[in-house]
Parts: C-alpha cells; structure tokens; sequence
C-alpha cells in the first residue's frame, strides 16, 4: 500500500473515532416516559420499551424508525483454517458468496423476510466467484485488501497497515450505505476459520482462557474441539507480547473482523444502529470497543450464539440480546430476525394510542387495551 493511501485511511478512522459521541439520554428519556403513557399497563411491554428507548438515544431523536436497514455481510479467509480448525474445506467461503447472490443462502432469505437489504463484500477470499452483476439477487462488493489472510499460528496474519486498510474499508462500505439512506446496518460475515480467529481475538483482548472461549463453530466435537482449542491456545503464545489493539488485530484477525469493526466505528459516529449478530460480527464489535468504548453506545446485540464466548463479548460491552434461539450460523441471521422486533418497538411508540385518550372516549369503539396479563 502507498504511504498516501495509508495515511488517508489513519485519517479517516481517527476522525470516525473522534466524531463517536455518547447517548442522547435526554431522547431515550422522553420516549420512556412517552411510553409509560400509552395505552397500556406501565412496563407492561417489557423489552421492547426498552428497546425503542435504545433506538432513540443511539439516533437522537424522540421520533426514531428503521424504514431502510441494511444486512451487512463481510467476508474473507483466514490462513489459520490451514490448521484444521474448521469442518469444511476453504473453497467453500466462495461457495457461500455465490449463494449469497443468488439469494439462496440462510441471511439472504431472512434479510427478504425482513424487508431488509442485503450487501455482501468481500475482503479477501482466496477464491471468489465469479459472479454474473445482472442475475444477482444481492451485490458482492470488491474490497479485497488481500487473498486471505496468513496463518496466525506461523506469524502475523497480516501487516498492520492491512489492518487498517480492512478497518477503514469498513468505515467507507457503512457511511456509503449511510449516504444513501441505510438507517439500521446489520453486522454479518462468512469465512472458513473465522470462529477460531474470533476466538483467538477474544481471548486475547478479553484475557479470557480459550477452553472456556472456544465452541463447536462449524460443528466440531471430540477430538476435533480439542485440537482447536490447542490452536487457539499455540497462536496467543506466539503473540503473547502483543499488546497494542492494533497489533493484536493485524497478528491475530481477520480481514472481514476488521471491516466490521469499521463498520461498527462508522455507525457510531453516524447515530446509526450497528445490530450484531453473533460471535463473529461481536468480534469485530469488540475490536471497535476496544479502539474506542463509547463505539458500544450505538451497539444492539440481535441474539446470543450458542458459541460460549459469545456470552463473554456481550457481557464486556454491557449488551443484553434480544434473542436467544440457539443458534451459531452466523450470516448475520440472527440480526436479520431481530429487525421486525426493532420494527416493531418503534411502530407502538409511534402508532399506539395514549391512556389519557381511554378518558375522553378516542380510543375507539373496541375500548383501550390498559389491561394487563389474566385482567
């Protein structure tokens, strides 16, 4: 990369940082109370009000929608799948984007249901596909920074001058979707390997053992999750010198974990909602944290993986899911499901009728709904 081009993108990535400002509590207050005066029990909505309330303090306003969400999914491959980490070959990373295109793929259904958008980028694959521009059913952005990344258990995964250009290609991928009316982007990715680098990430900025980071990913068990465990547990000694965020992220990550950290960056500077999906994108969300902690501010977490360090991540950044399906597809599927409830908690702060309307007789001929569960 050219010294002008890395500069352009330290640039842009300190002046995300700087423009990442914290909640607007005065809003999520006022749709509290706004809801507390529905026509409704108090509280008697549970999460959702709460949920609205999120909304509002990451937007800053009283009156926050979701019309044009976007699904988001970044994808690359990771040189530590070389170790026989994962239960699929790499070919399949560029598999899974021409499913993505075709719309055949789990997300690119859920993201239809959703009335969602769905981009998919590709930071690195080793072996993209090659794709027809007219017959796809979603876009796969060329942002490739590399063909993969190196093995992490050998060497550095990549320079830190990628891991930044990774970063700020994320950056650019969600004030583009921004620009053009995105005001909800869901986080997503696809990559052979990439639990395992999420788990290495994890470990090492959490300080967490991996025994108890490290899951199934793709399915494995038995001696096959040992084996994996073992690998996380080789690639932090070898970097167990490497402090600075950065470094961790060019020694240990992934090229699509670094765009979702740009992404998740970029959100937060913007006021736009970043809804992660599971342990993977919650990486990337988590090296954002770690580069600036205010970034967790503008940060809804659509579900909990079945994946244990998952748990770990949301726990760190102070975020309670709003699902718990038992799932750990990734894709950003979970996030895809979440966007009708987000949906759905703003349509009563907008739409539902106010108790003090029961009293002078507009609520209708049906009557109010002010009764709670049993009367």
């Amino acid at each position: 990369m050219a010294d002008t081009e890395q500069s352009a993108d330290r640039a842009l990535i300190e002046r995300t940082i700087a423009a990442i400002g914290g909640p607007d509590h005065e809003s999520s207050a006022a749709v509290a109370r706004a809801l507390d005066g529905k026509m409704k029990p108090l509280h008697s909505l549970g999460r959702l009000e709460g949920l609205a309330a999120r909304v509002a303090s990451i937007r800053g306003t009283t009156t926050p929608r979701v019309d044009s969400p976007v699904v988001l999914v970044c994808a690359a491959d990771h040189g530590i799948a070389r170790a026989g980490v994962s239960a699929y070959p790499q070919e399949v990373t560029g598999q899974m984007l021409a499913a993505f295109a075709g719309g055949r793929a789990a997300v690119a259904i859920l993201a239809h249901q959703a009335d969602a958008q769905l981009v998919v980028a590709d930071l690195g694959v080793v072996d993209p596909p090659q794709l027809h521009p007219t017959h796809a059913y979603a876009p796969v952005l060329d942002r490739r920074v590399r063909a993969g990344t190196d093995n992490s258990a050998e060497g550095w995964a990549m320079t830190r001058a990628e891991a930044e250009q990774a970063v700020a290609v994320g950056i650019r991928l969600a004030e583009d979707l921004i620009e053009d009316g995105a005001d909800l982007i869901a986080l997503g990715e696809m990559g052979i390997g990439s639990t395992t680098t999420a788990s290495i990430l994890t470990s090492a900025i959490l300080d967490r053992d991996p025994a108890r980071v490290v899951g199934a990913g793709t399915g494995l068990e038995g001696e096959a999750l040992a084996h994996k465990v073992e690998t996380v547990d080789a690639v932090l000694a070898r970097h167990e010198d490497v402090e600075d965020p950065w470094d961790v992220l060019a020694a240990m990550g992934g090229l699509e974990i670094a765009a979702l950290a740009g992404v998740a960056l970029a959100c937060a500077a913007h006021r736009v909602p970043a809804l992660l999906d599971g342990f993977i994108s919650t990486a990337g969300a988590l090296v954002a944290w770690r580069l600036c902690p205010a970034a967790a501010d503008a940060m809804i977490a659509a579900h909990r993986s079945t994946e244990p360090g998952h748990s770990m991540q949301l726990e760190e950044m102070g975020l309670t899911p709003l699902l718990d399906l038992q799932m750990r597809l990734g894709e950003a599927s979970g996030a895809a499901l979440a966007i009708p409830l987000i949906r759905s908690s703003l349509a009563l702060l907008q739409d539902m009728g106010d108790l003090a309307d029961l009293s002078s007789g507009s609520a209708g001929a049906d009557g109010g709904g002010a009764s709670a569960d049993g009367g």
